[in-house]
């Protein structure tokens, strides 16, 4: 043993550990790395998607109509036949058969699916999201996404009236609290989401089932579930929602983190307080299958002028703020906007404001 390695040997053990190596491998053939191994991403079988490749078979394939318990899901007088209830064990034993049987604790990850404890003694299952709101009730349904999007052709229910579908959520009606969650005593003018903001849509089949249904024969059938649920698409376009300040006023309710995010236009807009505009006065129908979130800035006018008036003088809102932001670059428009108002004012909207009267 040579004069360094032998010296070597008496020093801590952290340079004994670097050190040492050096020396004793002096002369030898460098060894090669071997390339990294590419490991697929781990899969959460905690969280079903029908979305995945796999899972893109016909609804039938898994899903039963009607399900078994169709009668006791709901009350008696609200009862109607209705997928209920997630698939039973067959439907997905055929290709998860290892991760049913997994050695996982308490119970294979695969169970929390649609189990709440999926112990030999509880067997006990999340409310089927077609129950509507019994199951938004649960703590399950805190980050609920669904995997689809229906698709409804408003132009095909023309004759139908807006309300029968449409509500006003949350509304203040005579309460004397406006805002959905308390402000803070300085809010001046500055933006705090109010009541009645946002309008429902349906939660569940019963209003669709009313019309089609096995003994009316209208199609599409219940059970023709594709024709209205089709895959979701992520919102890709910009909208007028801004989620820390939804933080900060604490709305954490799933109706509302699900509409807001998905205002096109005004982030702001309440509809409590234009109960007297009919809906069409905004919302386009359009064949694609949905009513036009896009709200021209022209149906702020309305036949008395409203937010949009010939001039400043005359009272609109709308006026006003393309007057001041005209004045100075840096102003924020606030009166419906949360993101939007800080950016270029588009030409739609000086566009919208009509020409004085000679």
């Amino acid at each position: 043993m040579g004069p360094l390695a032998s010296n070597c040997l008496t020093k801590g053990a952290l340079w004994l550990a670097v050190g040492c190596v050096v020396v004793l491998t002096v002369g030898a053939s460098p060894q090669r790395r071997r390339p990294a191994v590419q490991r697929a991403p781990r899969v959460d079988y905690s969280r079903y998607s029908h979305l995945t490749e796999q899972h893109r078979a016909t609804c039938s394939s898994c899903h039963t109509f009607p399900s078994r318990n169709w009668k006791d899901a709901r009350k008696s007088d609200d009862a109607f036949p209705d997928v209920t209830e997630f698939p039973e064990h067959k439907a997905c034993l055929g290709c998860h058969r290892q991760q049913f049987f997994a050695r996982e604790r308490p119970a294979p990850r695969i169970c929390a699916n649609c189990h709440v404890k999926a112990a030999p003694n509880d067997t006990t299952r999340y409310p089927f999201p077609s129950l509507g709101e019994s199951f938004l009730a649960t703590v399950r349904a805190r980050d609920f996404i669904s995997d689809f999007r229906v698709a409804f052709p408003h132009e095909k229910h023309t004759d139908a009236d807006c309300a029968d579908c449409h509500q006003t959520y949350q509304p203040q009606d005579k309460s004397d609290d406006e805002f959905v969650t308390k402000p803070p005593k300085d809010i001046g003018d500055a933006f705090w989401l109010k009541k009645g903001t946002f309008k429902t849509r349906p939660l569940t089949h019963a209003g669709c089932f009313s019309c089609h249904n096995q003994e009316s024969e209208v199609p599409p059938l219940p059970q023709n579930c594709d024709s209205c649920h089709k895959p979701y698409a992520p919102v890709t376009h910009v909208t007028d929602f801004d989620r820390k300040l939804a933080t900060s006023i604490g709305v954490q309710d799933w109706w509302t983190m699900m509409a807001w995010p998905r205002r096109t236009s005004s982030g702001a807009f309440r509809h409590e307080t234009h109960p007297d505009v009919p809906c069409a006065q905004c919302h386009q129908a359009v064949t694609t299958g949905a009513a036009d979130r896009r709200v021209p800035v022209k149906s702020c006018g309305g036949a008395e002028g409203c937010h949009v008036t010939a001039t400043v003088d005359d009272g609109g809102i709308l006026n006003y703020e393309i007057d001041e932001r005209s004045k100075n670059s840096v102003f924020v428009c606030t009166k419906c906007h949360l993101v939007f108002g800080s950016k270029p004012v588009p030409a739609s909207h000086p566009g919208a404001i009509p020409k004085p009267a000679k």
